[in-house]
């Protein structure tokens, strides 16, 4: 049976805006992104929202709904009461474009500054081998669809916009990670995880792993055990007696990440954002 659910839905740009209250039809097994699409077909058909599986396999339609950073297509209305009024608004972490839609640019600057993969050249085709364990443990970081629910999450850069350049954010330190512990990966990536990363910033609060659709386990399987690689190399007083007499210098193991560093390669900014035109 259909009811009639009371949405309070963020409606603005990135100069200025506020929340208005709509009533829309909800049905049984119905999802947020149903309910959004009723309205924009009904009422407001120029509500911009961003969506395209509906499958909860593209990480499009990442929104807050009631204060929590959610997938409207994988949250079903049913979980709701139906005389609750539901808040969606945009992700808060991103500048916000139109209405329920983010400017999401930072997280594709931060991937391309990822080294890539390095296996050894001497290896051909065919010839490695890997554990199983080896094996889980990089599929569970690939079944990410960079829905950026976790970089949204992160109150290291959701709370500290200065952060943004020095910290690449939960969703591509577990990317370091992921081809740090690759064993056929010849590139030491703890150096570039800390200083160009920001792995350090960090507090393992686990509120990454606590929103990610897809139950990786951000923070237990990826960035502690990327911590305690680093930590081990930094304090280990036998490993850093033996950095000082014969470790190699940066350059010979750790590849180099372009421009991290460089104030000309920051964050591009959307015409007309700024920080405090921000959703708050």
């Amino acid at each position: 049976m259909g009811y009639k659910a009371e949405l309070r839905v963020w409606r603005g740009d990135a100069g200025a805006g506020e929340l208005a209250d709509y009533t829309v039809e909800a049905n049984e097994g119905e999802v947020v992104l149903d309910v959004l699409h009723r309205l924009q077909a009904t009422q407001v058909g120029d509500l911009a929202i961003r969506w395209n599986c509906k499958a909860g396999k593209c990480g499009s339609c990442s929104m807050e709904i009631n204060g929590r950073p959610r997938l409207a297509c994988m949250t079903r209305m049913s979980i709701f009461p139906a005389d609750e009024v539901l808040t969606i608004t945009p992700m808060r972490t991103f500048p916000v474009i139109r209405d329920l839609v983010t400017d999401v640019s930072f997280n594709y600057h931060k991937a391309r500054q990822i080294p890539s993969f390095t296996p050894d050249p001497s290896v051909k085709p065919g010839e490695f081998r890997m554990q199983q364990e080896d094996v889980n443990r990089s599929q569970e970081f690939r079944k990410c669809i960079e829905c950026f629910l976790c970089q949204n999450t992160c109150h290291v850069i959701r709370d500290h916009p200065e952060n943004e350049n020095p910290f690449s954010g939960p969703r591509f330190l577990m990317r370091v990670a992921e081809l740090e512990m690759h064993p056929a990966d010849t590139a030491d990536r703890r150096d570039i995880a800390q200083e160009d990363f920001g792995l350090g910033l960090c507090n393992i609060t686990k509120c990454c792993t606590d929103v990610c659709p897809e139950h990786i386990k951000i923070t237990d399987n990826a960035l502690i055990p990327m911590k305690e690689r680093v930590v081990g190399r930094k304090y280990d007083p036998l490993v850093w007696l033996g950095s000082k007499i014969g470790r190699r210098p940066r350059t010979a193991g750790t590849p180099e990440v372009p421009n991290t560093r460089s104030k000309a390669n920051a964050r591009p900014e959307v015409k007309g954002v700024r920080d405090a035109d921000r959703y708050r």
